[in-house]
């Protein structure tokens, strides 16, 4: 049970018995009357945000979400199969549930699987991925003088930018919190 004063950003907790998580997070303490914690909050399941204002006293429920390592096997028909390593059971997400992380994911790649009540409901890719480049136009000489970046397409067909001296073929780690590119990765 959590207390209005534990409300923090990225606090993940049950209304109604659909679980939320904290978007973004302002603490008001008027001069006179109880503390005002103003949240943004997102749902976990159908992603709706909205802003909800709670008072010193309100007390909350922990959402019951547990985490599992799954790899990802394949996509069809807008459904992603990720099988759990240890039991070697298959779970499918659809594309909003795997929102932008579907720019960086490749077969066999380990994310963490969100589920509430037994229910998949999300997914985390890992801090870093390393994808190789298909397209990227060859570096002119001098290019580096100005620190300047050019598009290269990653092999899962998302484009980002990336130093000119990085070629076609090469392996690159990408940050998937920010979705840019890190350093060339030696094979």
């Amino acid at each position: 049970m959590y207390d209005a004063s534990d409300l923090r950003k990225g606090l993940k907790f049950e209304i109604d018995g659909d679980p939320f998580v904290i978007v973004d997070f302002q603490f008001k303490k008027p001069g006179k009357g109880q503390a005002l914690y103003k949240c943004k909050l997102r749902n976990m399941i159908s992603g709706a945000q909205f802003e909800r204002t709670f008072r010193s006293g309100d007390k909350f429920n922990e959402a019951s979400l547990e985490e599992h390592d799954m790899e990802y096997l394949y996509s069809e028909g807008g459904n992603f199969c990720f099988m759990n390593s240890v039991s070697f059971e298959q779970e499918f997400l659809g594309k909003d549930q795997v929102g932008d992380a579907v720019n960086l994911l490749k077969d066999n790649t380990v994310c963490t699987v969100l589920f509430f009540n037994g229910k998949a409901i999300g997914l985390t890719l890992p801090n870093f991925v390393n994808l190789r480049i298909v397209q990227s136009d060859p570096w002119a000489k001098g290019d580096t003088a100005t620190g300047s970046t050019k598009p290269a397409t990653l092999e899962t067909g998302y484009e980002i930018q990336v130093p000119p001296f990085v070629d076609e073929g090469q392996l690159v780690k990408i940050d998937t919190r920010t979705c840019e590119y890190v350093e060339r990765v030696n094979e």
